[in-house]
């Protein structure tokens, strides 16, 4: 078994999907858009086999949960980059176009090299070696 993708609901459909095209490579298919729901989404694909959904319904209520402290469920997914210079060569262009970087570059305790920011709706997504 594998995870074929993960879901964001979001209220800024088009620059969250701008957001992972431009920084982390994304591929982008077609809008979906169910018109009777006013539902609308993007599956976006990286170099592995797991998607990232993004969604937009307008009465979807936004998240009562703090993006920089830690909380219950799902507190972020990660991007595997393939080398430290990578992991620090993004972090470093996110911080210089204002995105939130929560954990800087480092060495982990179980041996990963990675940081973590906040894409444009504060979800958090780990950049990894």
């Amino acid at each position: 078994m594998r995870i074929e993708h993960i879901a964001i609901w979001t209220y800024n459909l088009e620059g969250l999907r701008n957001f992972y095209v431009h920084y982390f490579d994304a591929s982008s298919s077609e809008v979906y858009h169910n018109h009777s729901r006013e539902y609308r989404s993007y599956f976006l694909s990286f170099d592995g086999e797991c998607r990232l959904e993004i969604m937009e319904m307008p009465n979807i209520p936004k998240t009562k949960n703090d993006p920089i402290k830690q909380f219950s469920g799902i507190i972020h997914f990660s991007i595997q980059t393939g080398s430290i210079s990578r992991v620090k060569e993004i972090t470093e262009t996110l911080r210089k176009d204002g995105f939130k970087v929560v954990s800087e570059p480092r060495i982990t305790g179980d041996g990963y090299y990675e940081s973590v920011i906040l894409d444009p709706d504060g979800n958090r997504v780990e950049i990894m070696a």
